[in-house]
């Protein structure tokens, strides 16, 4: 009898292991499918620039790897309408401009939208104009060149979105949820004050707004970060991350970025919690000036500094 039930258990322990075993395998295949296809999306919008290297300047090294160092880092957010992103990039003005520093020590993140009509320095150009002119002039170098001189801080990465294919992105994500604090209405929809959620179509009109807003720009500006803030945490989320093939084909035509599969990874896998404490700028502040018959934002030089410092600060960088 005890010959018997030892036999059995044998048995049983078997099937277990060979359940295990295809278990395994099937799950071994499913991630290597899920790795491939990122690799693929990766190396069809990966796009290297020659900037200036600020961080060099500031006595530090450069930005390889920081992100796999798990050092805090920088990302300038451009979106653009011309289209044809990726390796044949058109270039125009950029209607968003974001900055976001990331430090993974305090797990927080800083946003700072910078008004298309700022007057600044162009880099590279030796003018004075519109920064949202500096990706018409020069592209996406030109731009985070601008950027790194007017905020006196390095430029680590980028990431260039077509707006175009906005909802698109959206729609992959399988919407959004923000905050709204002005009632409007758009393009045929109603967008109350409070909780909202937006499918891709209603949230580009919700982005794009800005007519109807008595703060034009900076309003504007403000839902664009809510809807960037609501998007990474959608994207960083379980449901997300279960829904990666659908993101990956929305983001293929539509986005442009110097970001590795390997960065990518890592900000999944060590960055996440840096999602959940996010941190806006309202506003650059200034005063709207009219200059040879055309209009600018002219920065207060001090408000600029103060921002600056805060956000070399969280860089954890020497002021």
């Amino acid at each position: 009898m005890a010959r018997k039930e030892g036999k059995k258990k044998r048995v049983w322990l078997r099937a277990i292991l060979i359940t295990l075993g295809v278990l395994i395998v099937a799950c071994s295949g499913v991630l290597l499918k899920a790795y491939l296809d990122v690799k693929d999306m990766t190396d069809a919008v990966y796009v290297s620039v020659s900037k200036e290297n600020k961080r060099a300047e500031d006595g530090g090294s450069d930005s390889t790897d920081l992100i796999g160092r798990k050092e805090p880092f920088s990302v300038l957010l451009l979106g653009t309408d011309t289209g044809g992103l990726g390796r044949t990039e058109q270039r125009g003005r950029t209607d968003t401009i974001m900055v976001a520093t990331i430090n993974p020590n305090d797990k927080s993140v800083k946003i700072l939208s910078i008004p298309r009509d700022t007057r600044t320095e162009i880099i590279g150009r030796g003018t004075v104009d519109k920064i949202n002119h500096a990706h018409a002039f020069g592209g996406v170098e030109m731009t985070i060149n601008t950027v790194q001189n007017f905020l006196n801080i390095p430029i680590d990465h980028y990431v260039l979105v077509n707006l175009n294919g906005f909802e698109t992105v959206v729609d992959a994500l399988g919407g959004v949820t923000v905050e709204n604090t002005m009632a409007f209405s758009l393009d045929g929809f109603d967008f109350p004050v409070g909780t909202i959620s937006l499918n891709g179509e209603e949230a580009l009109a919700y982005a794009r707004m800005r007519y109807e807003d008595p703060e034009g720009d900076f309003g504007r500006n403000r839902r664009q970060r809510n809807l960037v803030t609501a998007m990474a945490k959608k994207a960083l989320s379980l449901e997300g991350i279960l829904n990666y093939q659908s993101i990956l084909d929305s983001l293929r035509d539509n986005m442009q970025t110097d970001l590795t599969l390997q960065d990518l990874t890592t900000l999944v896998l060590s960055y996440r919690q840096c999602a959940e404490s996010i941190s806006q700028y309202d506003t650059l502040p200034g005063v709207g000036k009219t200059i040879d018959g055309v209009w600018y934002w002219i920065p207060n030089e001090e408000e600029v500094s103060k921002i600056s410092s805060e956000l070399r600060q969280h860089l954890e960088l020497s002021n």
